[in-house]
């Protein structure tokens, strides 16, 4: 008998908090201040890598570090003005994060976005005593490099067969495998066909947290 994972490790931005149009709009106005633009498909298509990661792809080239850091800056102070007034969390994320917590599962936050973005939806929408740790993955290599879910995993004290990653992107649901972690994804940003490589996937959070855990077969 299998134990049910020792901790869970959650992406934030499009699996806790819906904060995509947050995210596309202040890309959208950061670039045009300095005369780039952006569409929405390339946008979607790569949401959850970091922002250095996104911006050389936004821009098709890799920008010196002044521009680089004075986009990025500029997109971030956008982004935690934004998400308070057009930010909210996922329907049913709170159940899980309950379900969760009462079973005695650590939970992490393993997320591509930098500590300023995570602790200011944080604070916005109380979630701080749901979690253990915050990890962020700004100035790690992007998913889907696996580097945060393993950074997150190490200050856990747990190996990766232990963790349960929750992830909304194409780019995270890879990471989480790269790094020999189950992982459940929720289509709250892209086609279930886009996340095919998840070991099971959701709808949404109204499916009870158990029975997604069940599925990944850990109690077998």
């Amino acid at each position: 008998m299998r134990h049910l994972p020792k901790a869970i490790l959650w992406d934030l931005d499009g699996t806790i908090i819906d904060s995509t149009e947050c995210h596309y709009q202040s890309w959208v106005n950061a670039l045009k201040s300095h005369g780039y633009s952006i569409t929405r498909d390339l946008f979607n298509a790569n949401f959850g890598r970091n922002n250095q990661t996104s911006l050389s792809i936004f821009l098709g080239f890799k920008p010196d570090p002044k521009l680089s850091n004075q986009i990025i800056q500029e997109k971030e102070h956008l982004f935690r003005a934004e998400v308070p007034e057009i930010g909210s969390m996922v329907p049913g994320v709170n159940t899980w994060l309950t379900t969760a917590k009462q079973m005695g599962i650590r939970q992490a936050i393993a997320s591509s976005a930098g500590m300023k973005n995570i602790t200011t939806m944080f604070s916005v929408f109380e979630l701080l005593g749901y979690f253990d740790l915050l990890v962020s993955g700004a100035n790690l290599p992007a998913k889907p490099e696996p580097d945060v879910f393993l950074a997150a995993a190490d200050l856990l004290k747990l190996p990766p067969e232990g963790c349960v990653v929750i992830e909304d992107s194409v780019a995270g649901v890879e990471a989480a495998k790269r790094a020999g972690m189950a992982c459940i994804a929720v289509v709250t940003s892209h086609a279930k066909s886009q996340l095919a490589s998840a070991d099971i996937i959701v709808d949404d959070f109204t499916t009870p947290f158990l029975d997604a855990i069940r599925s990944l077969g850990l109690d077998d």
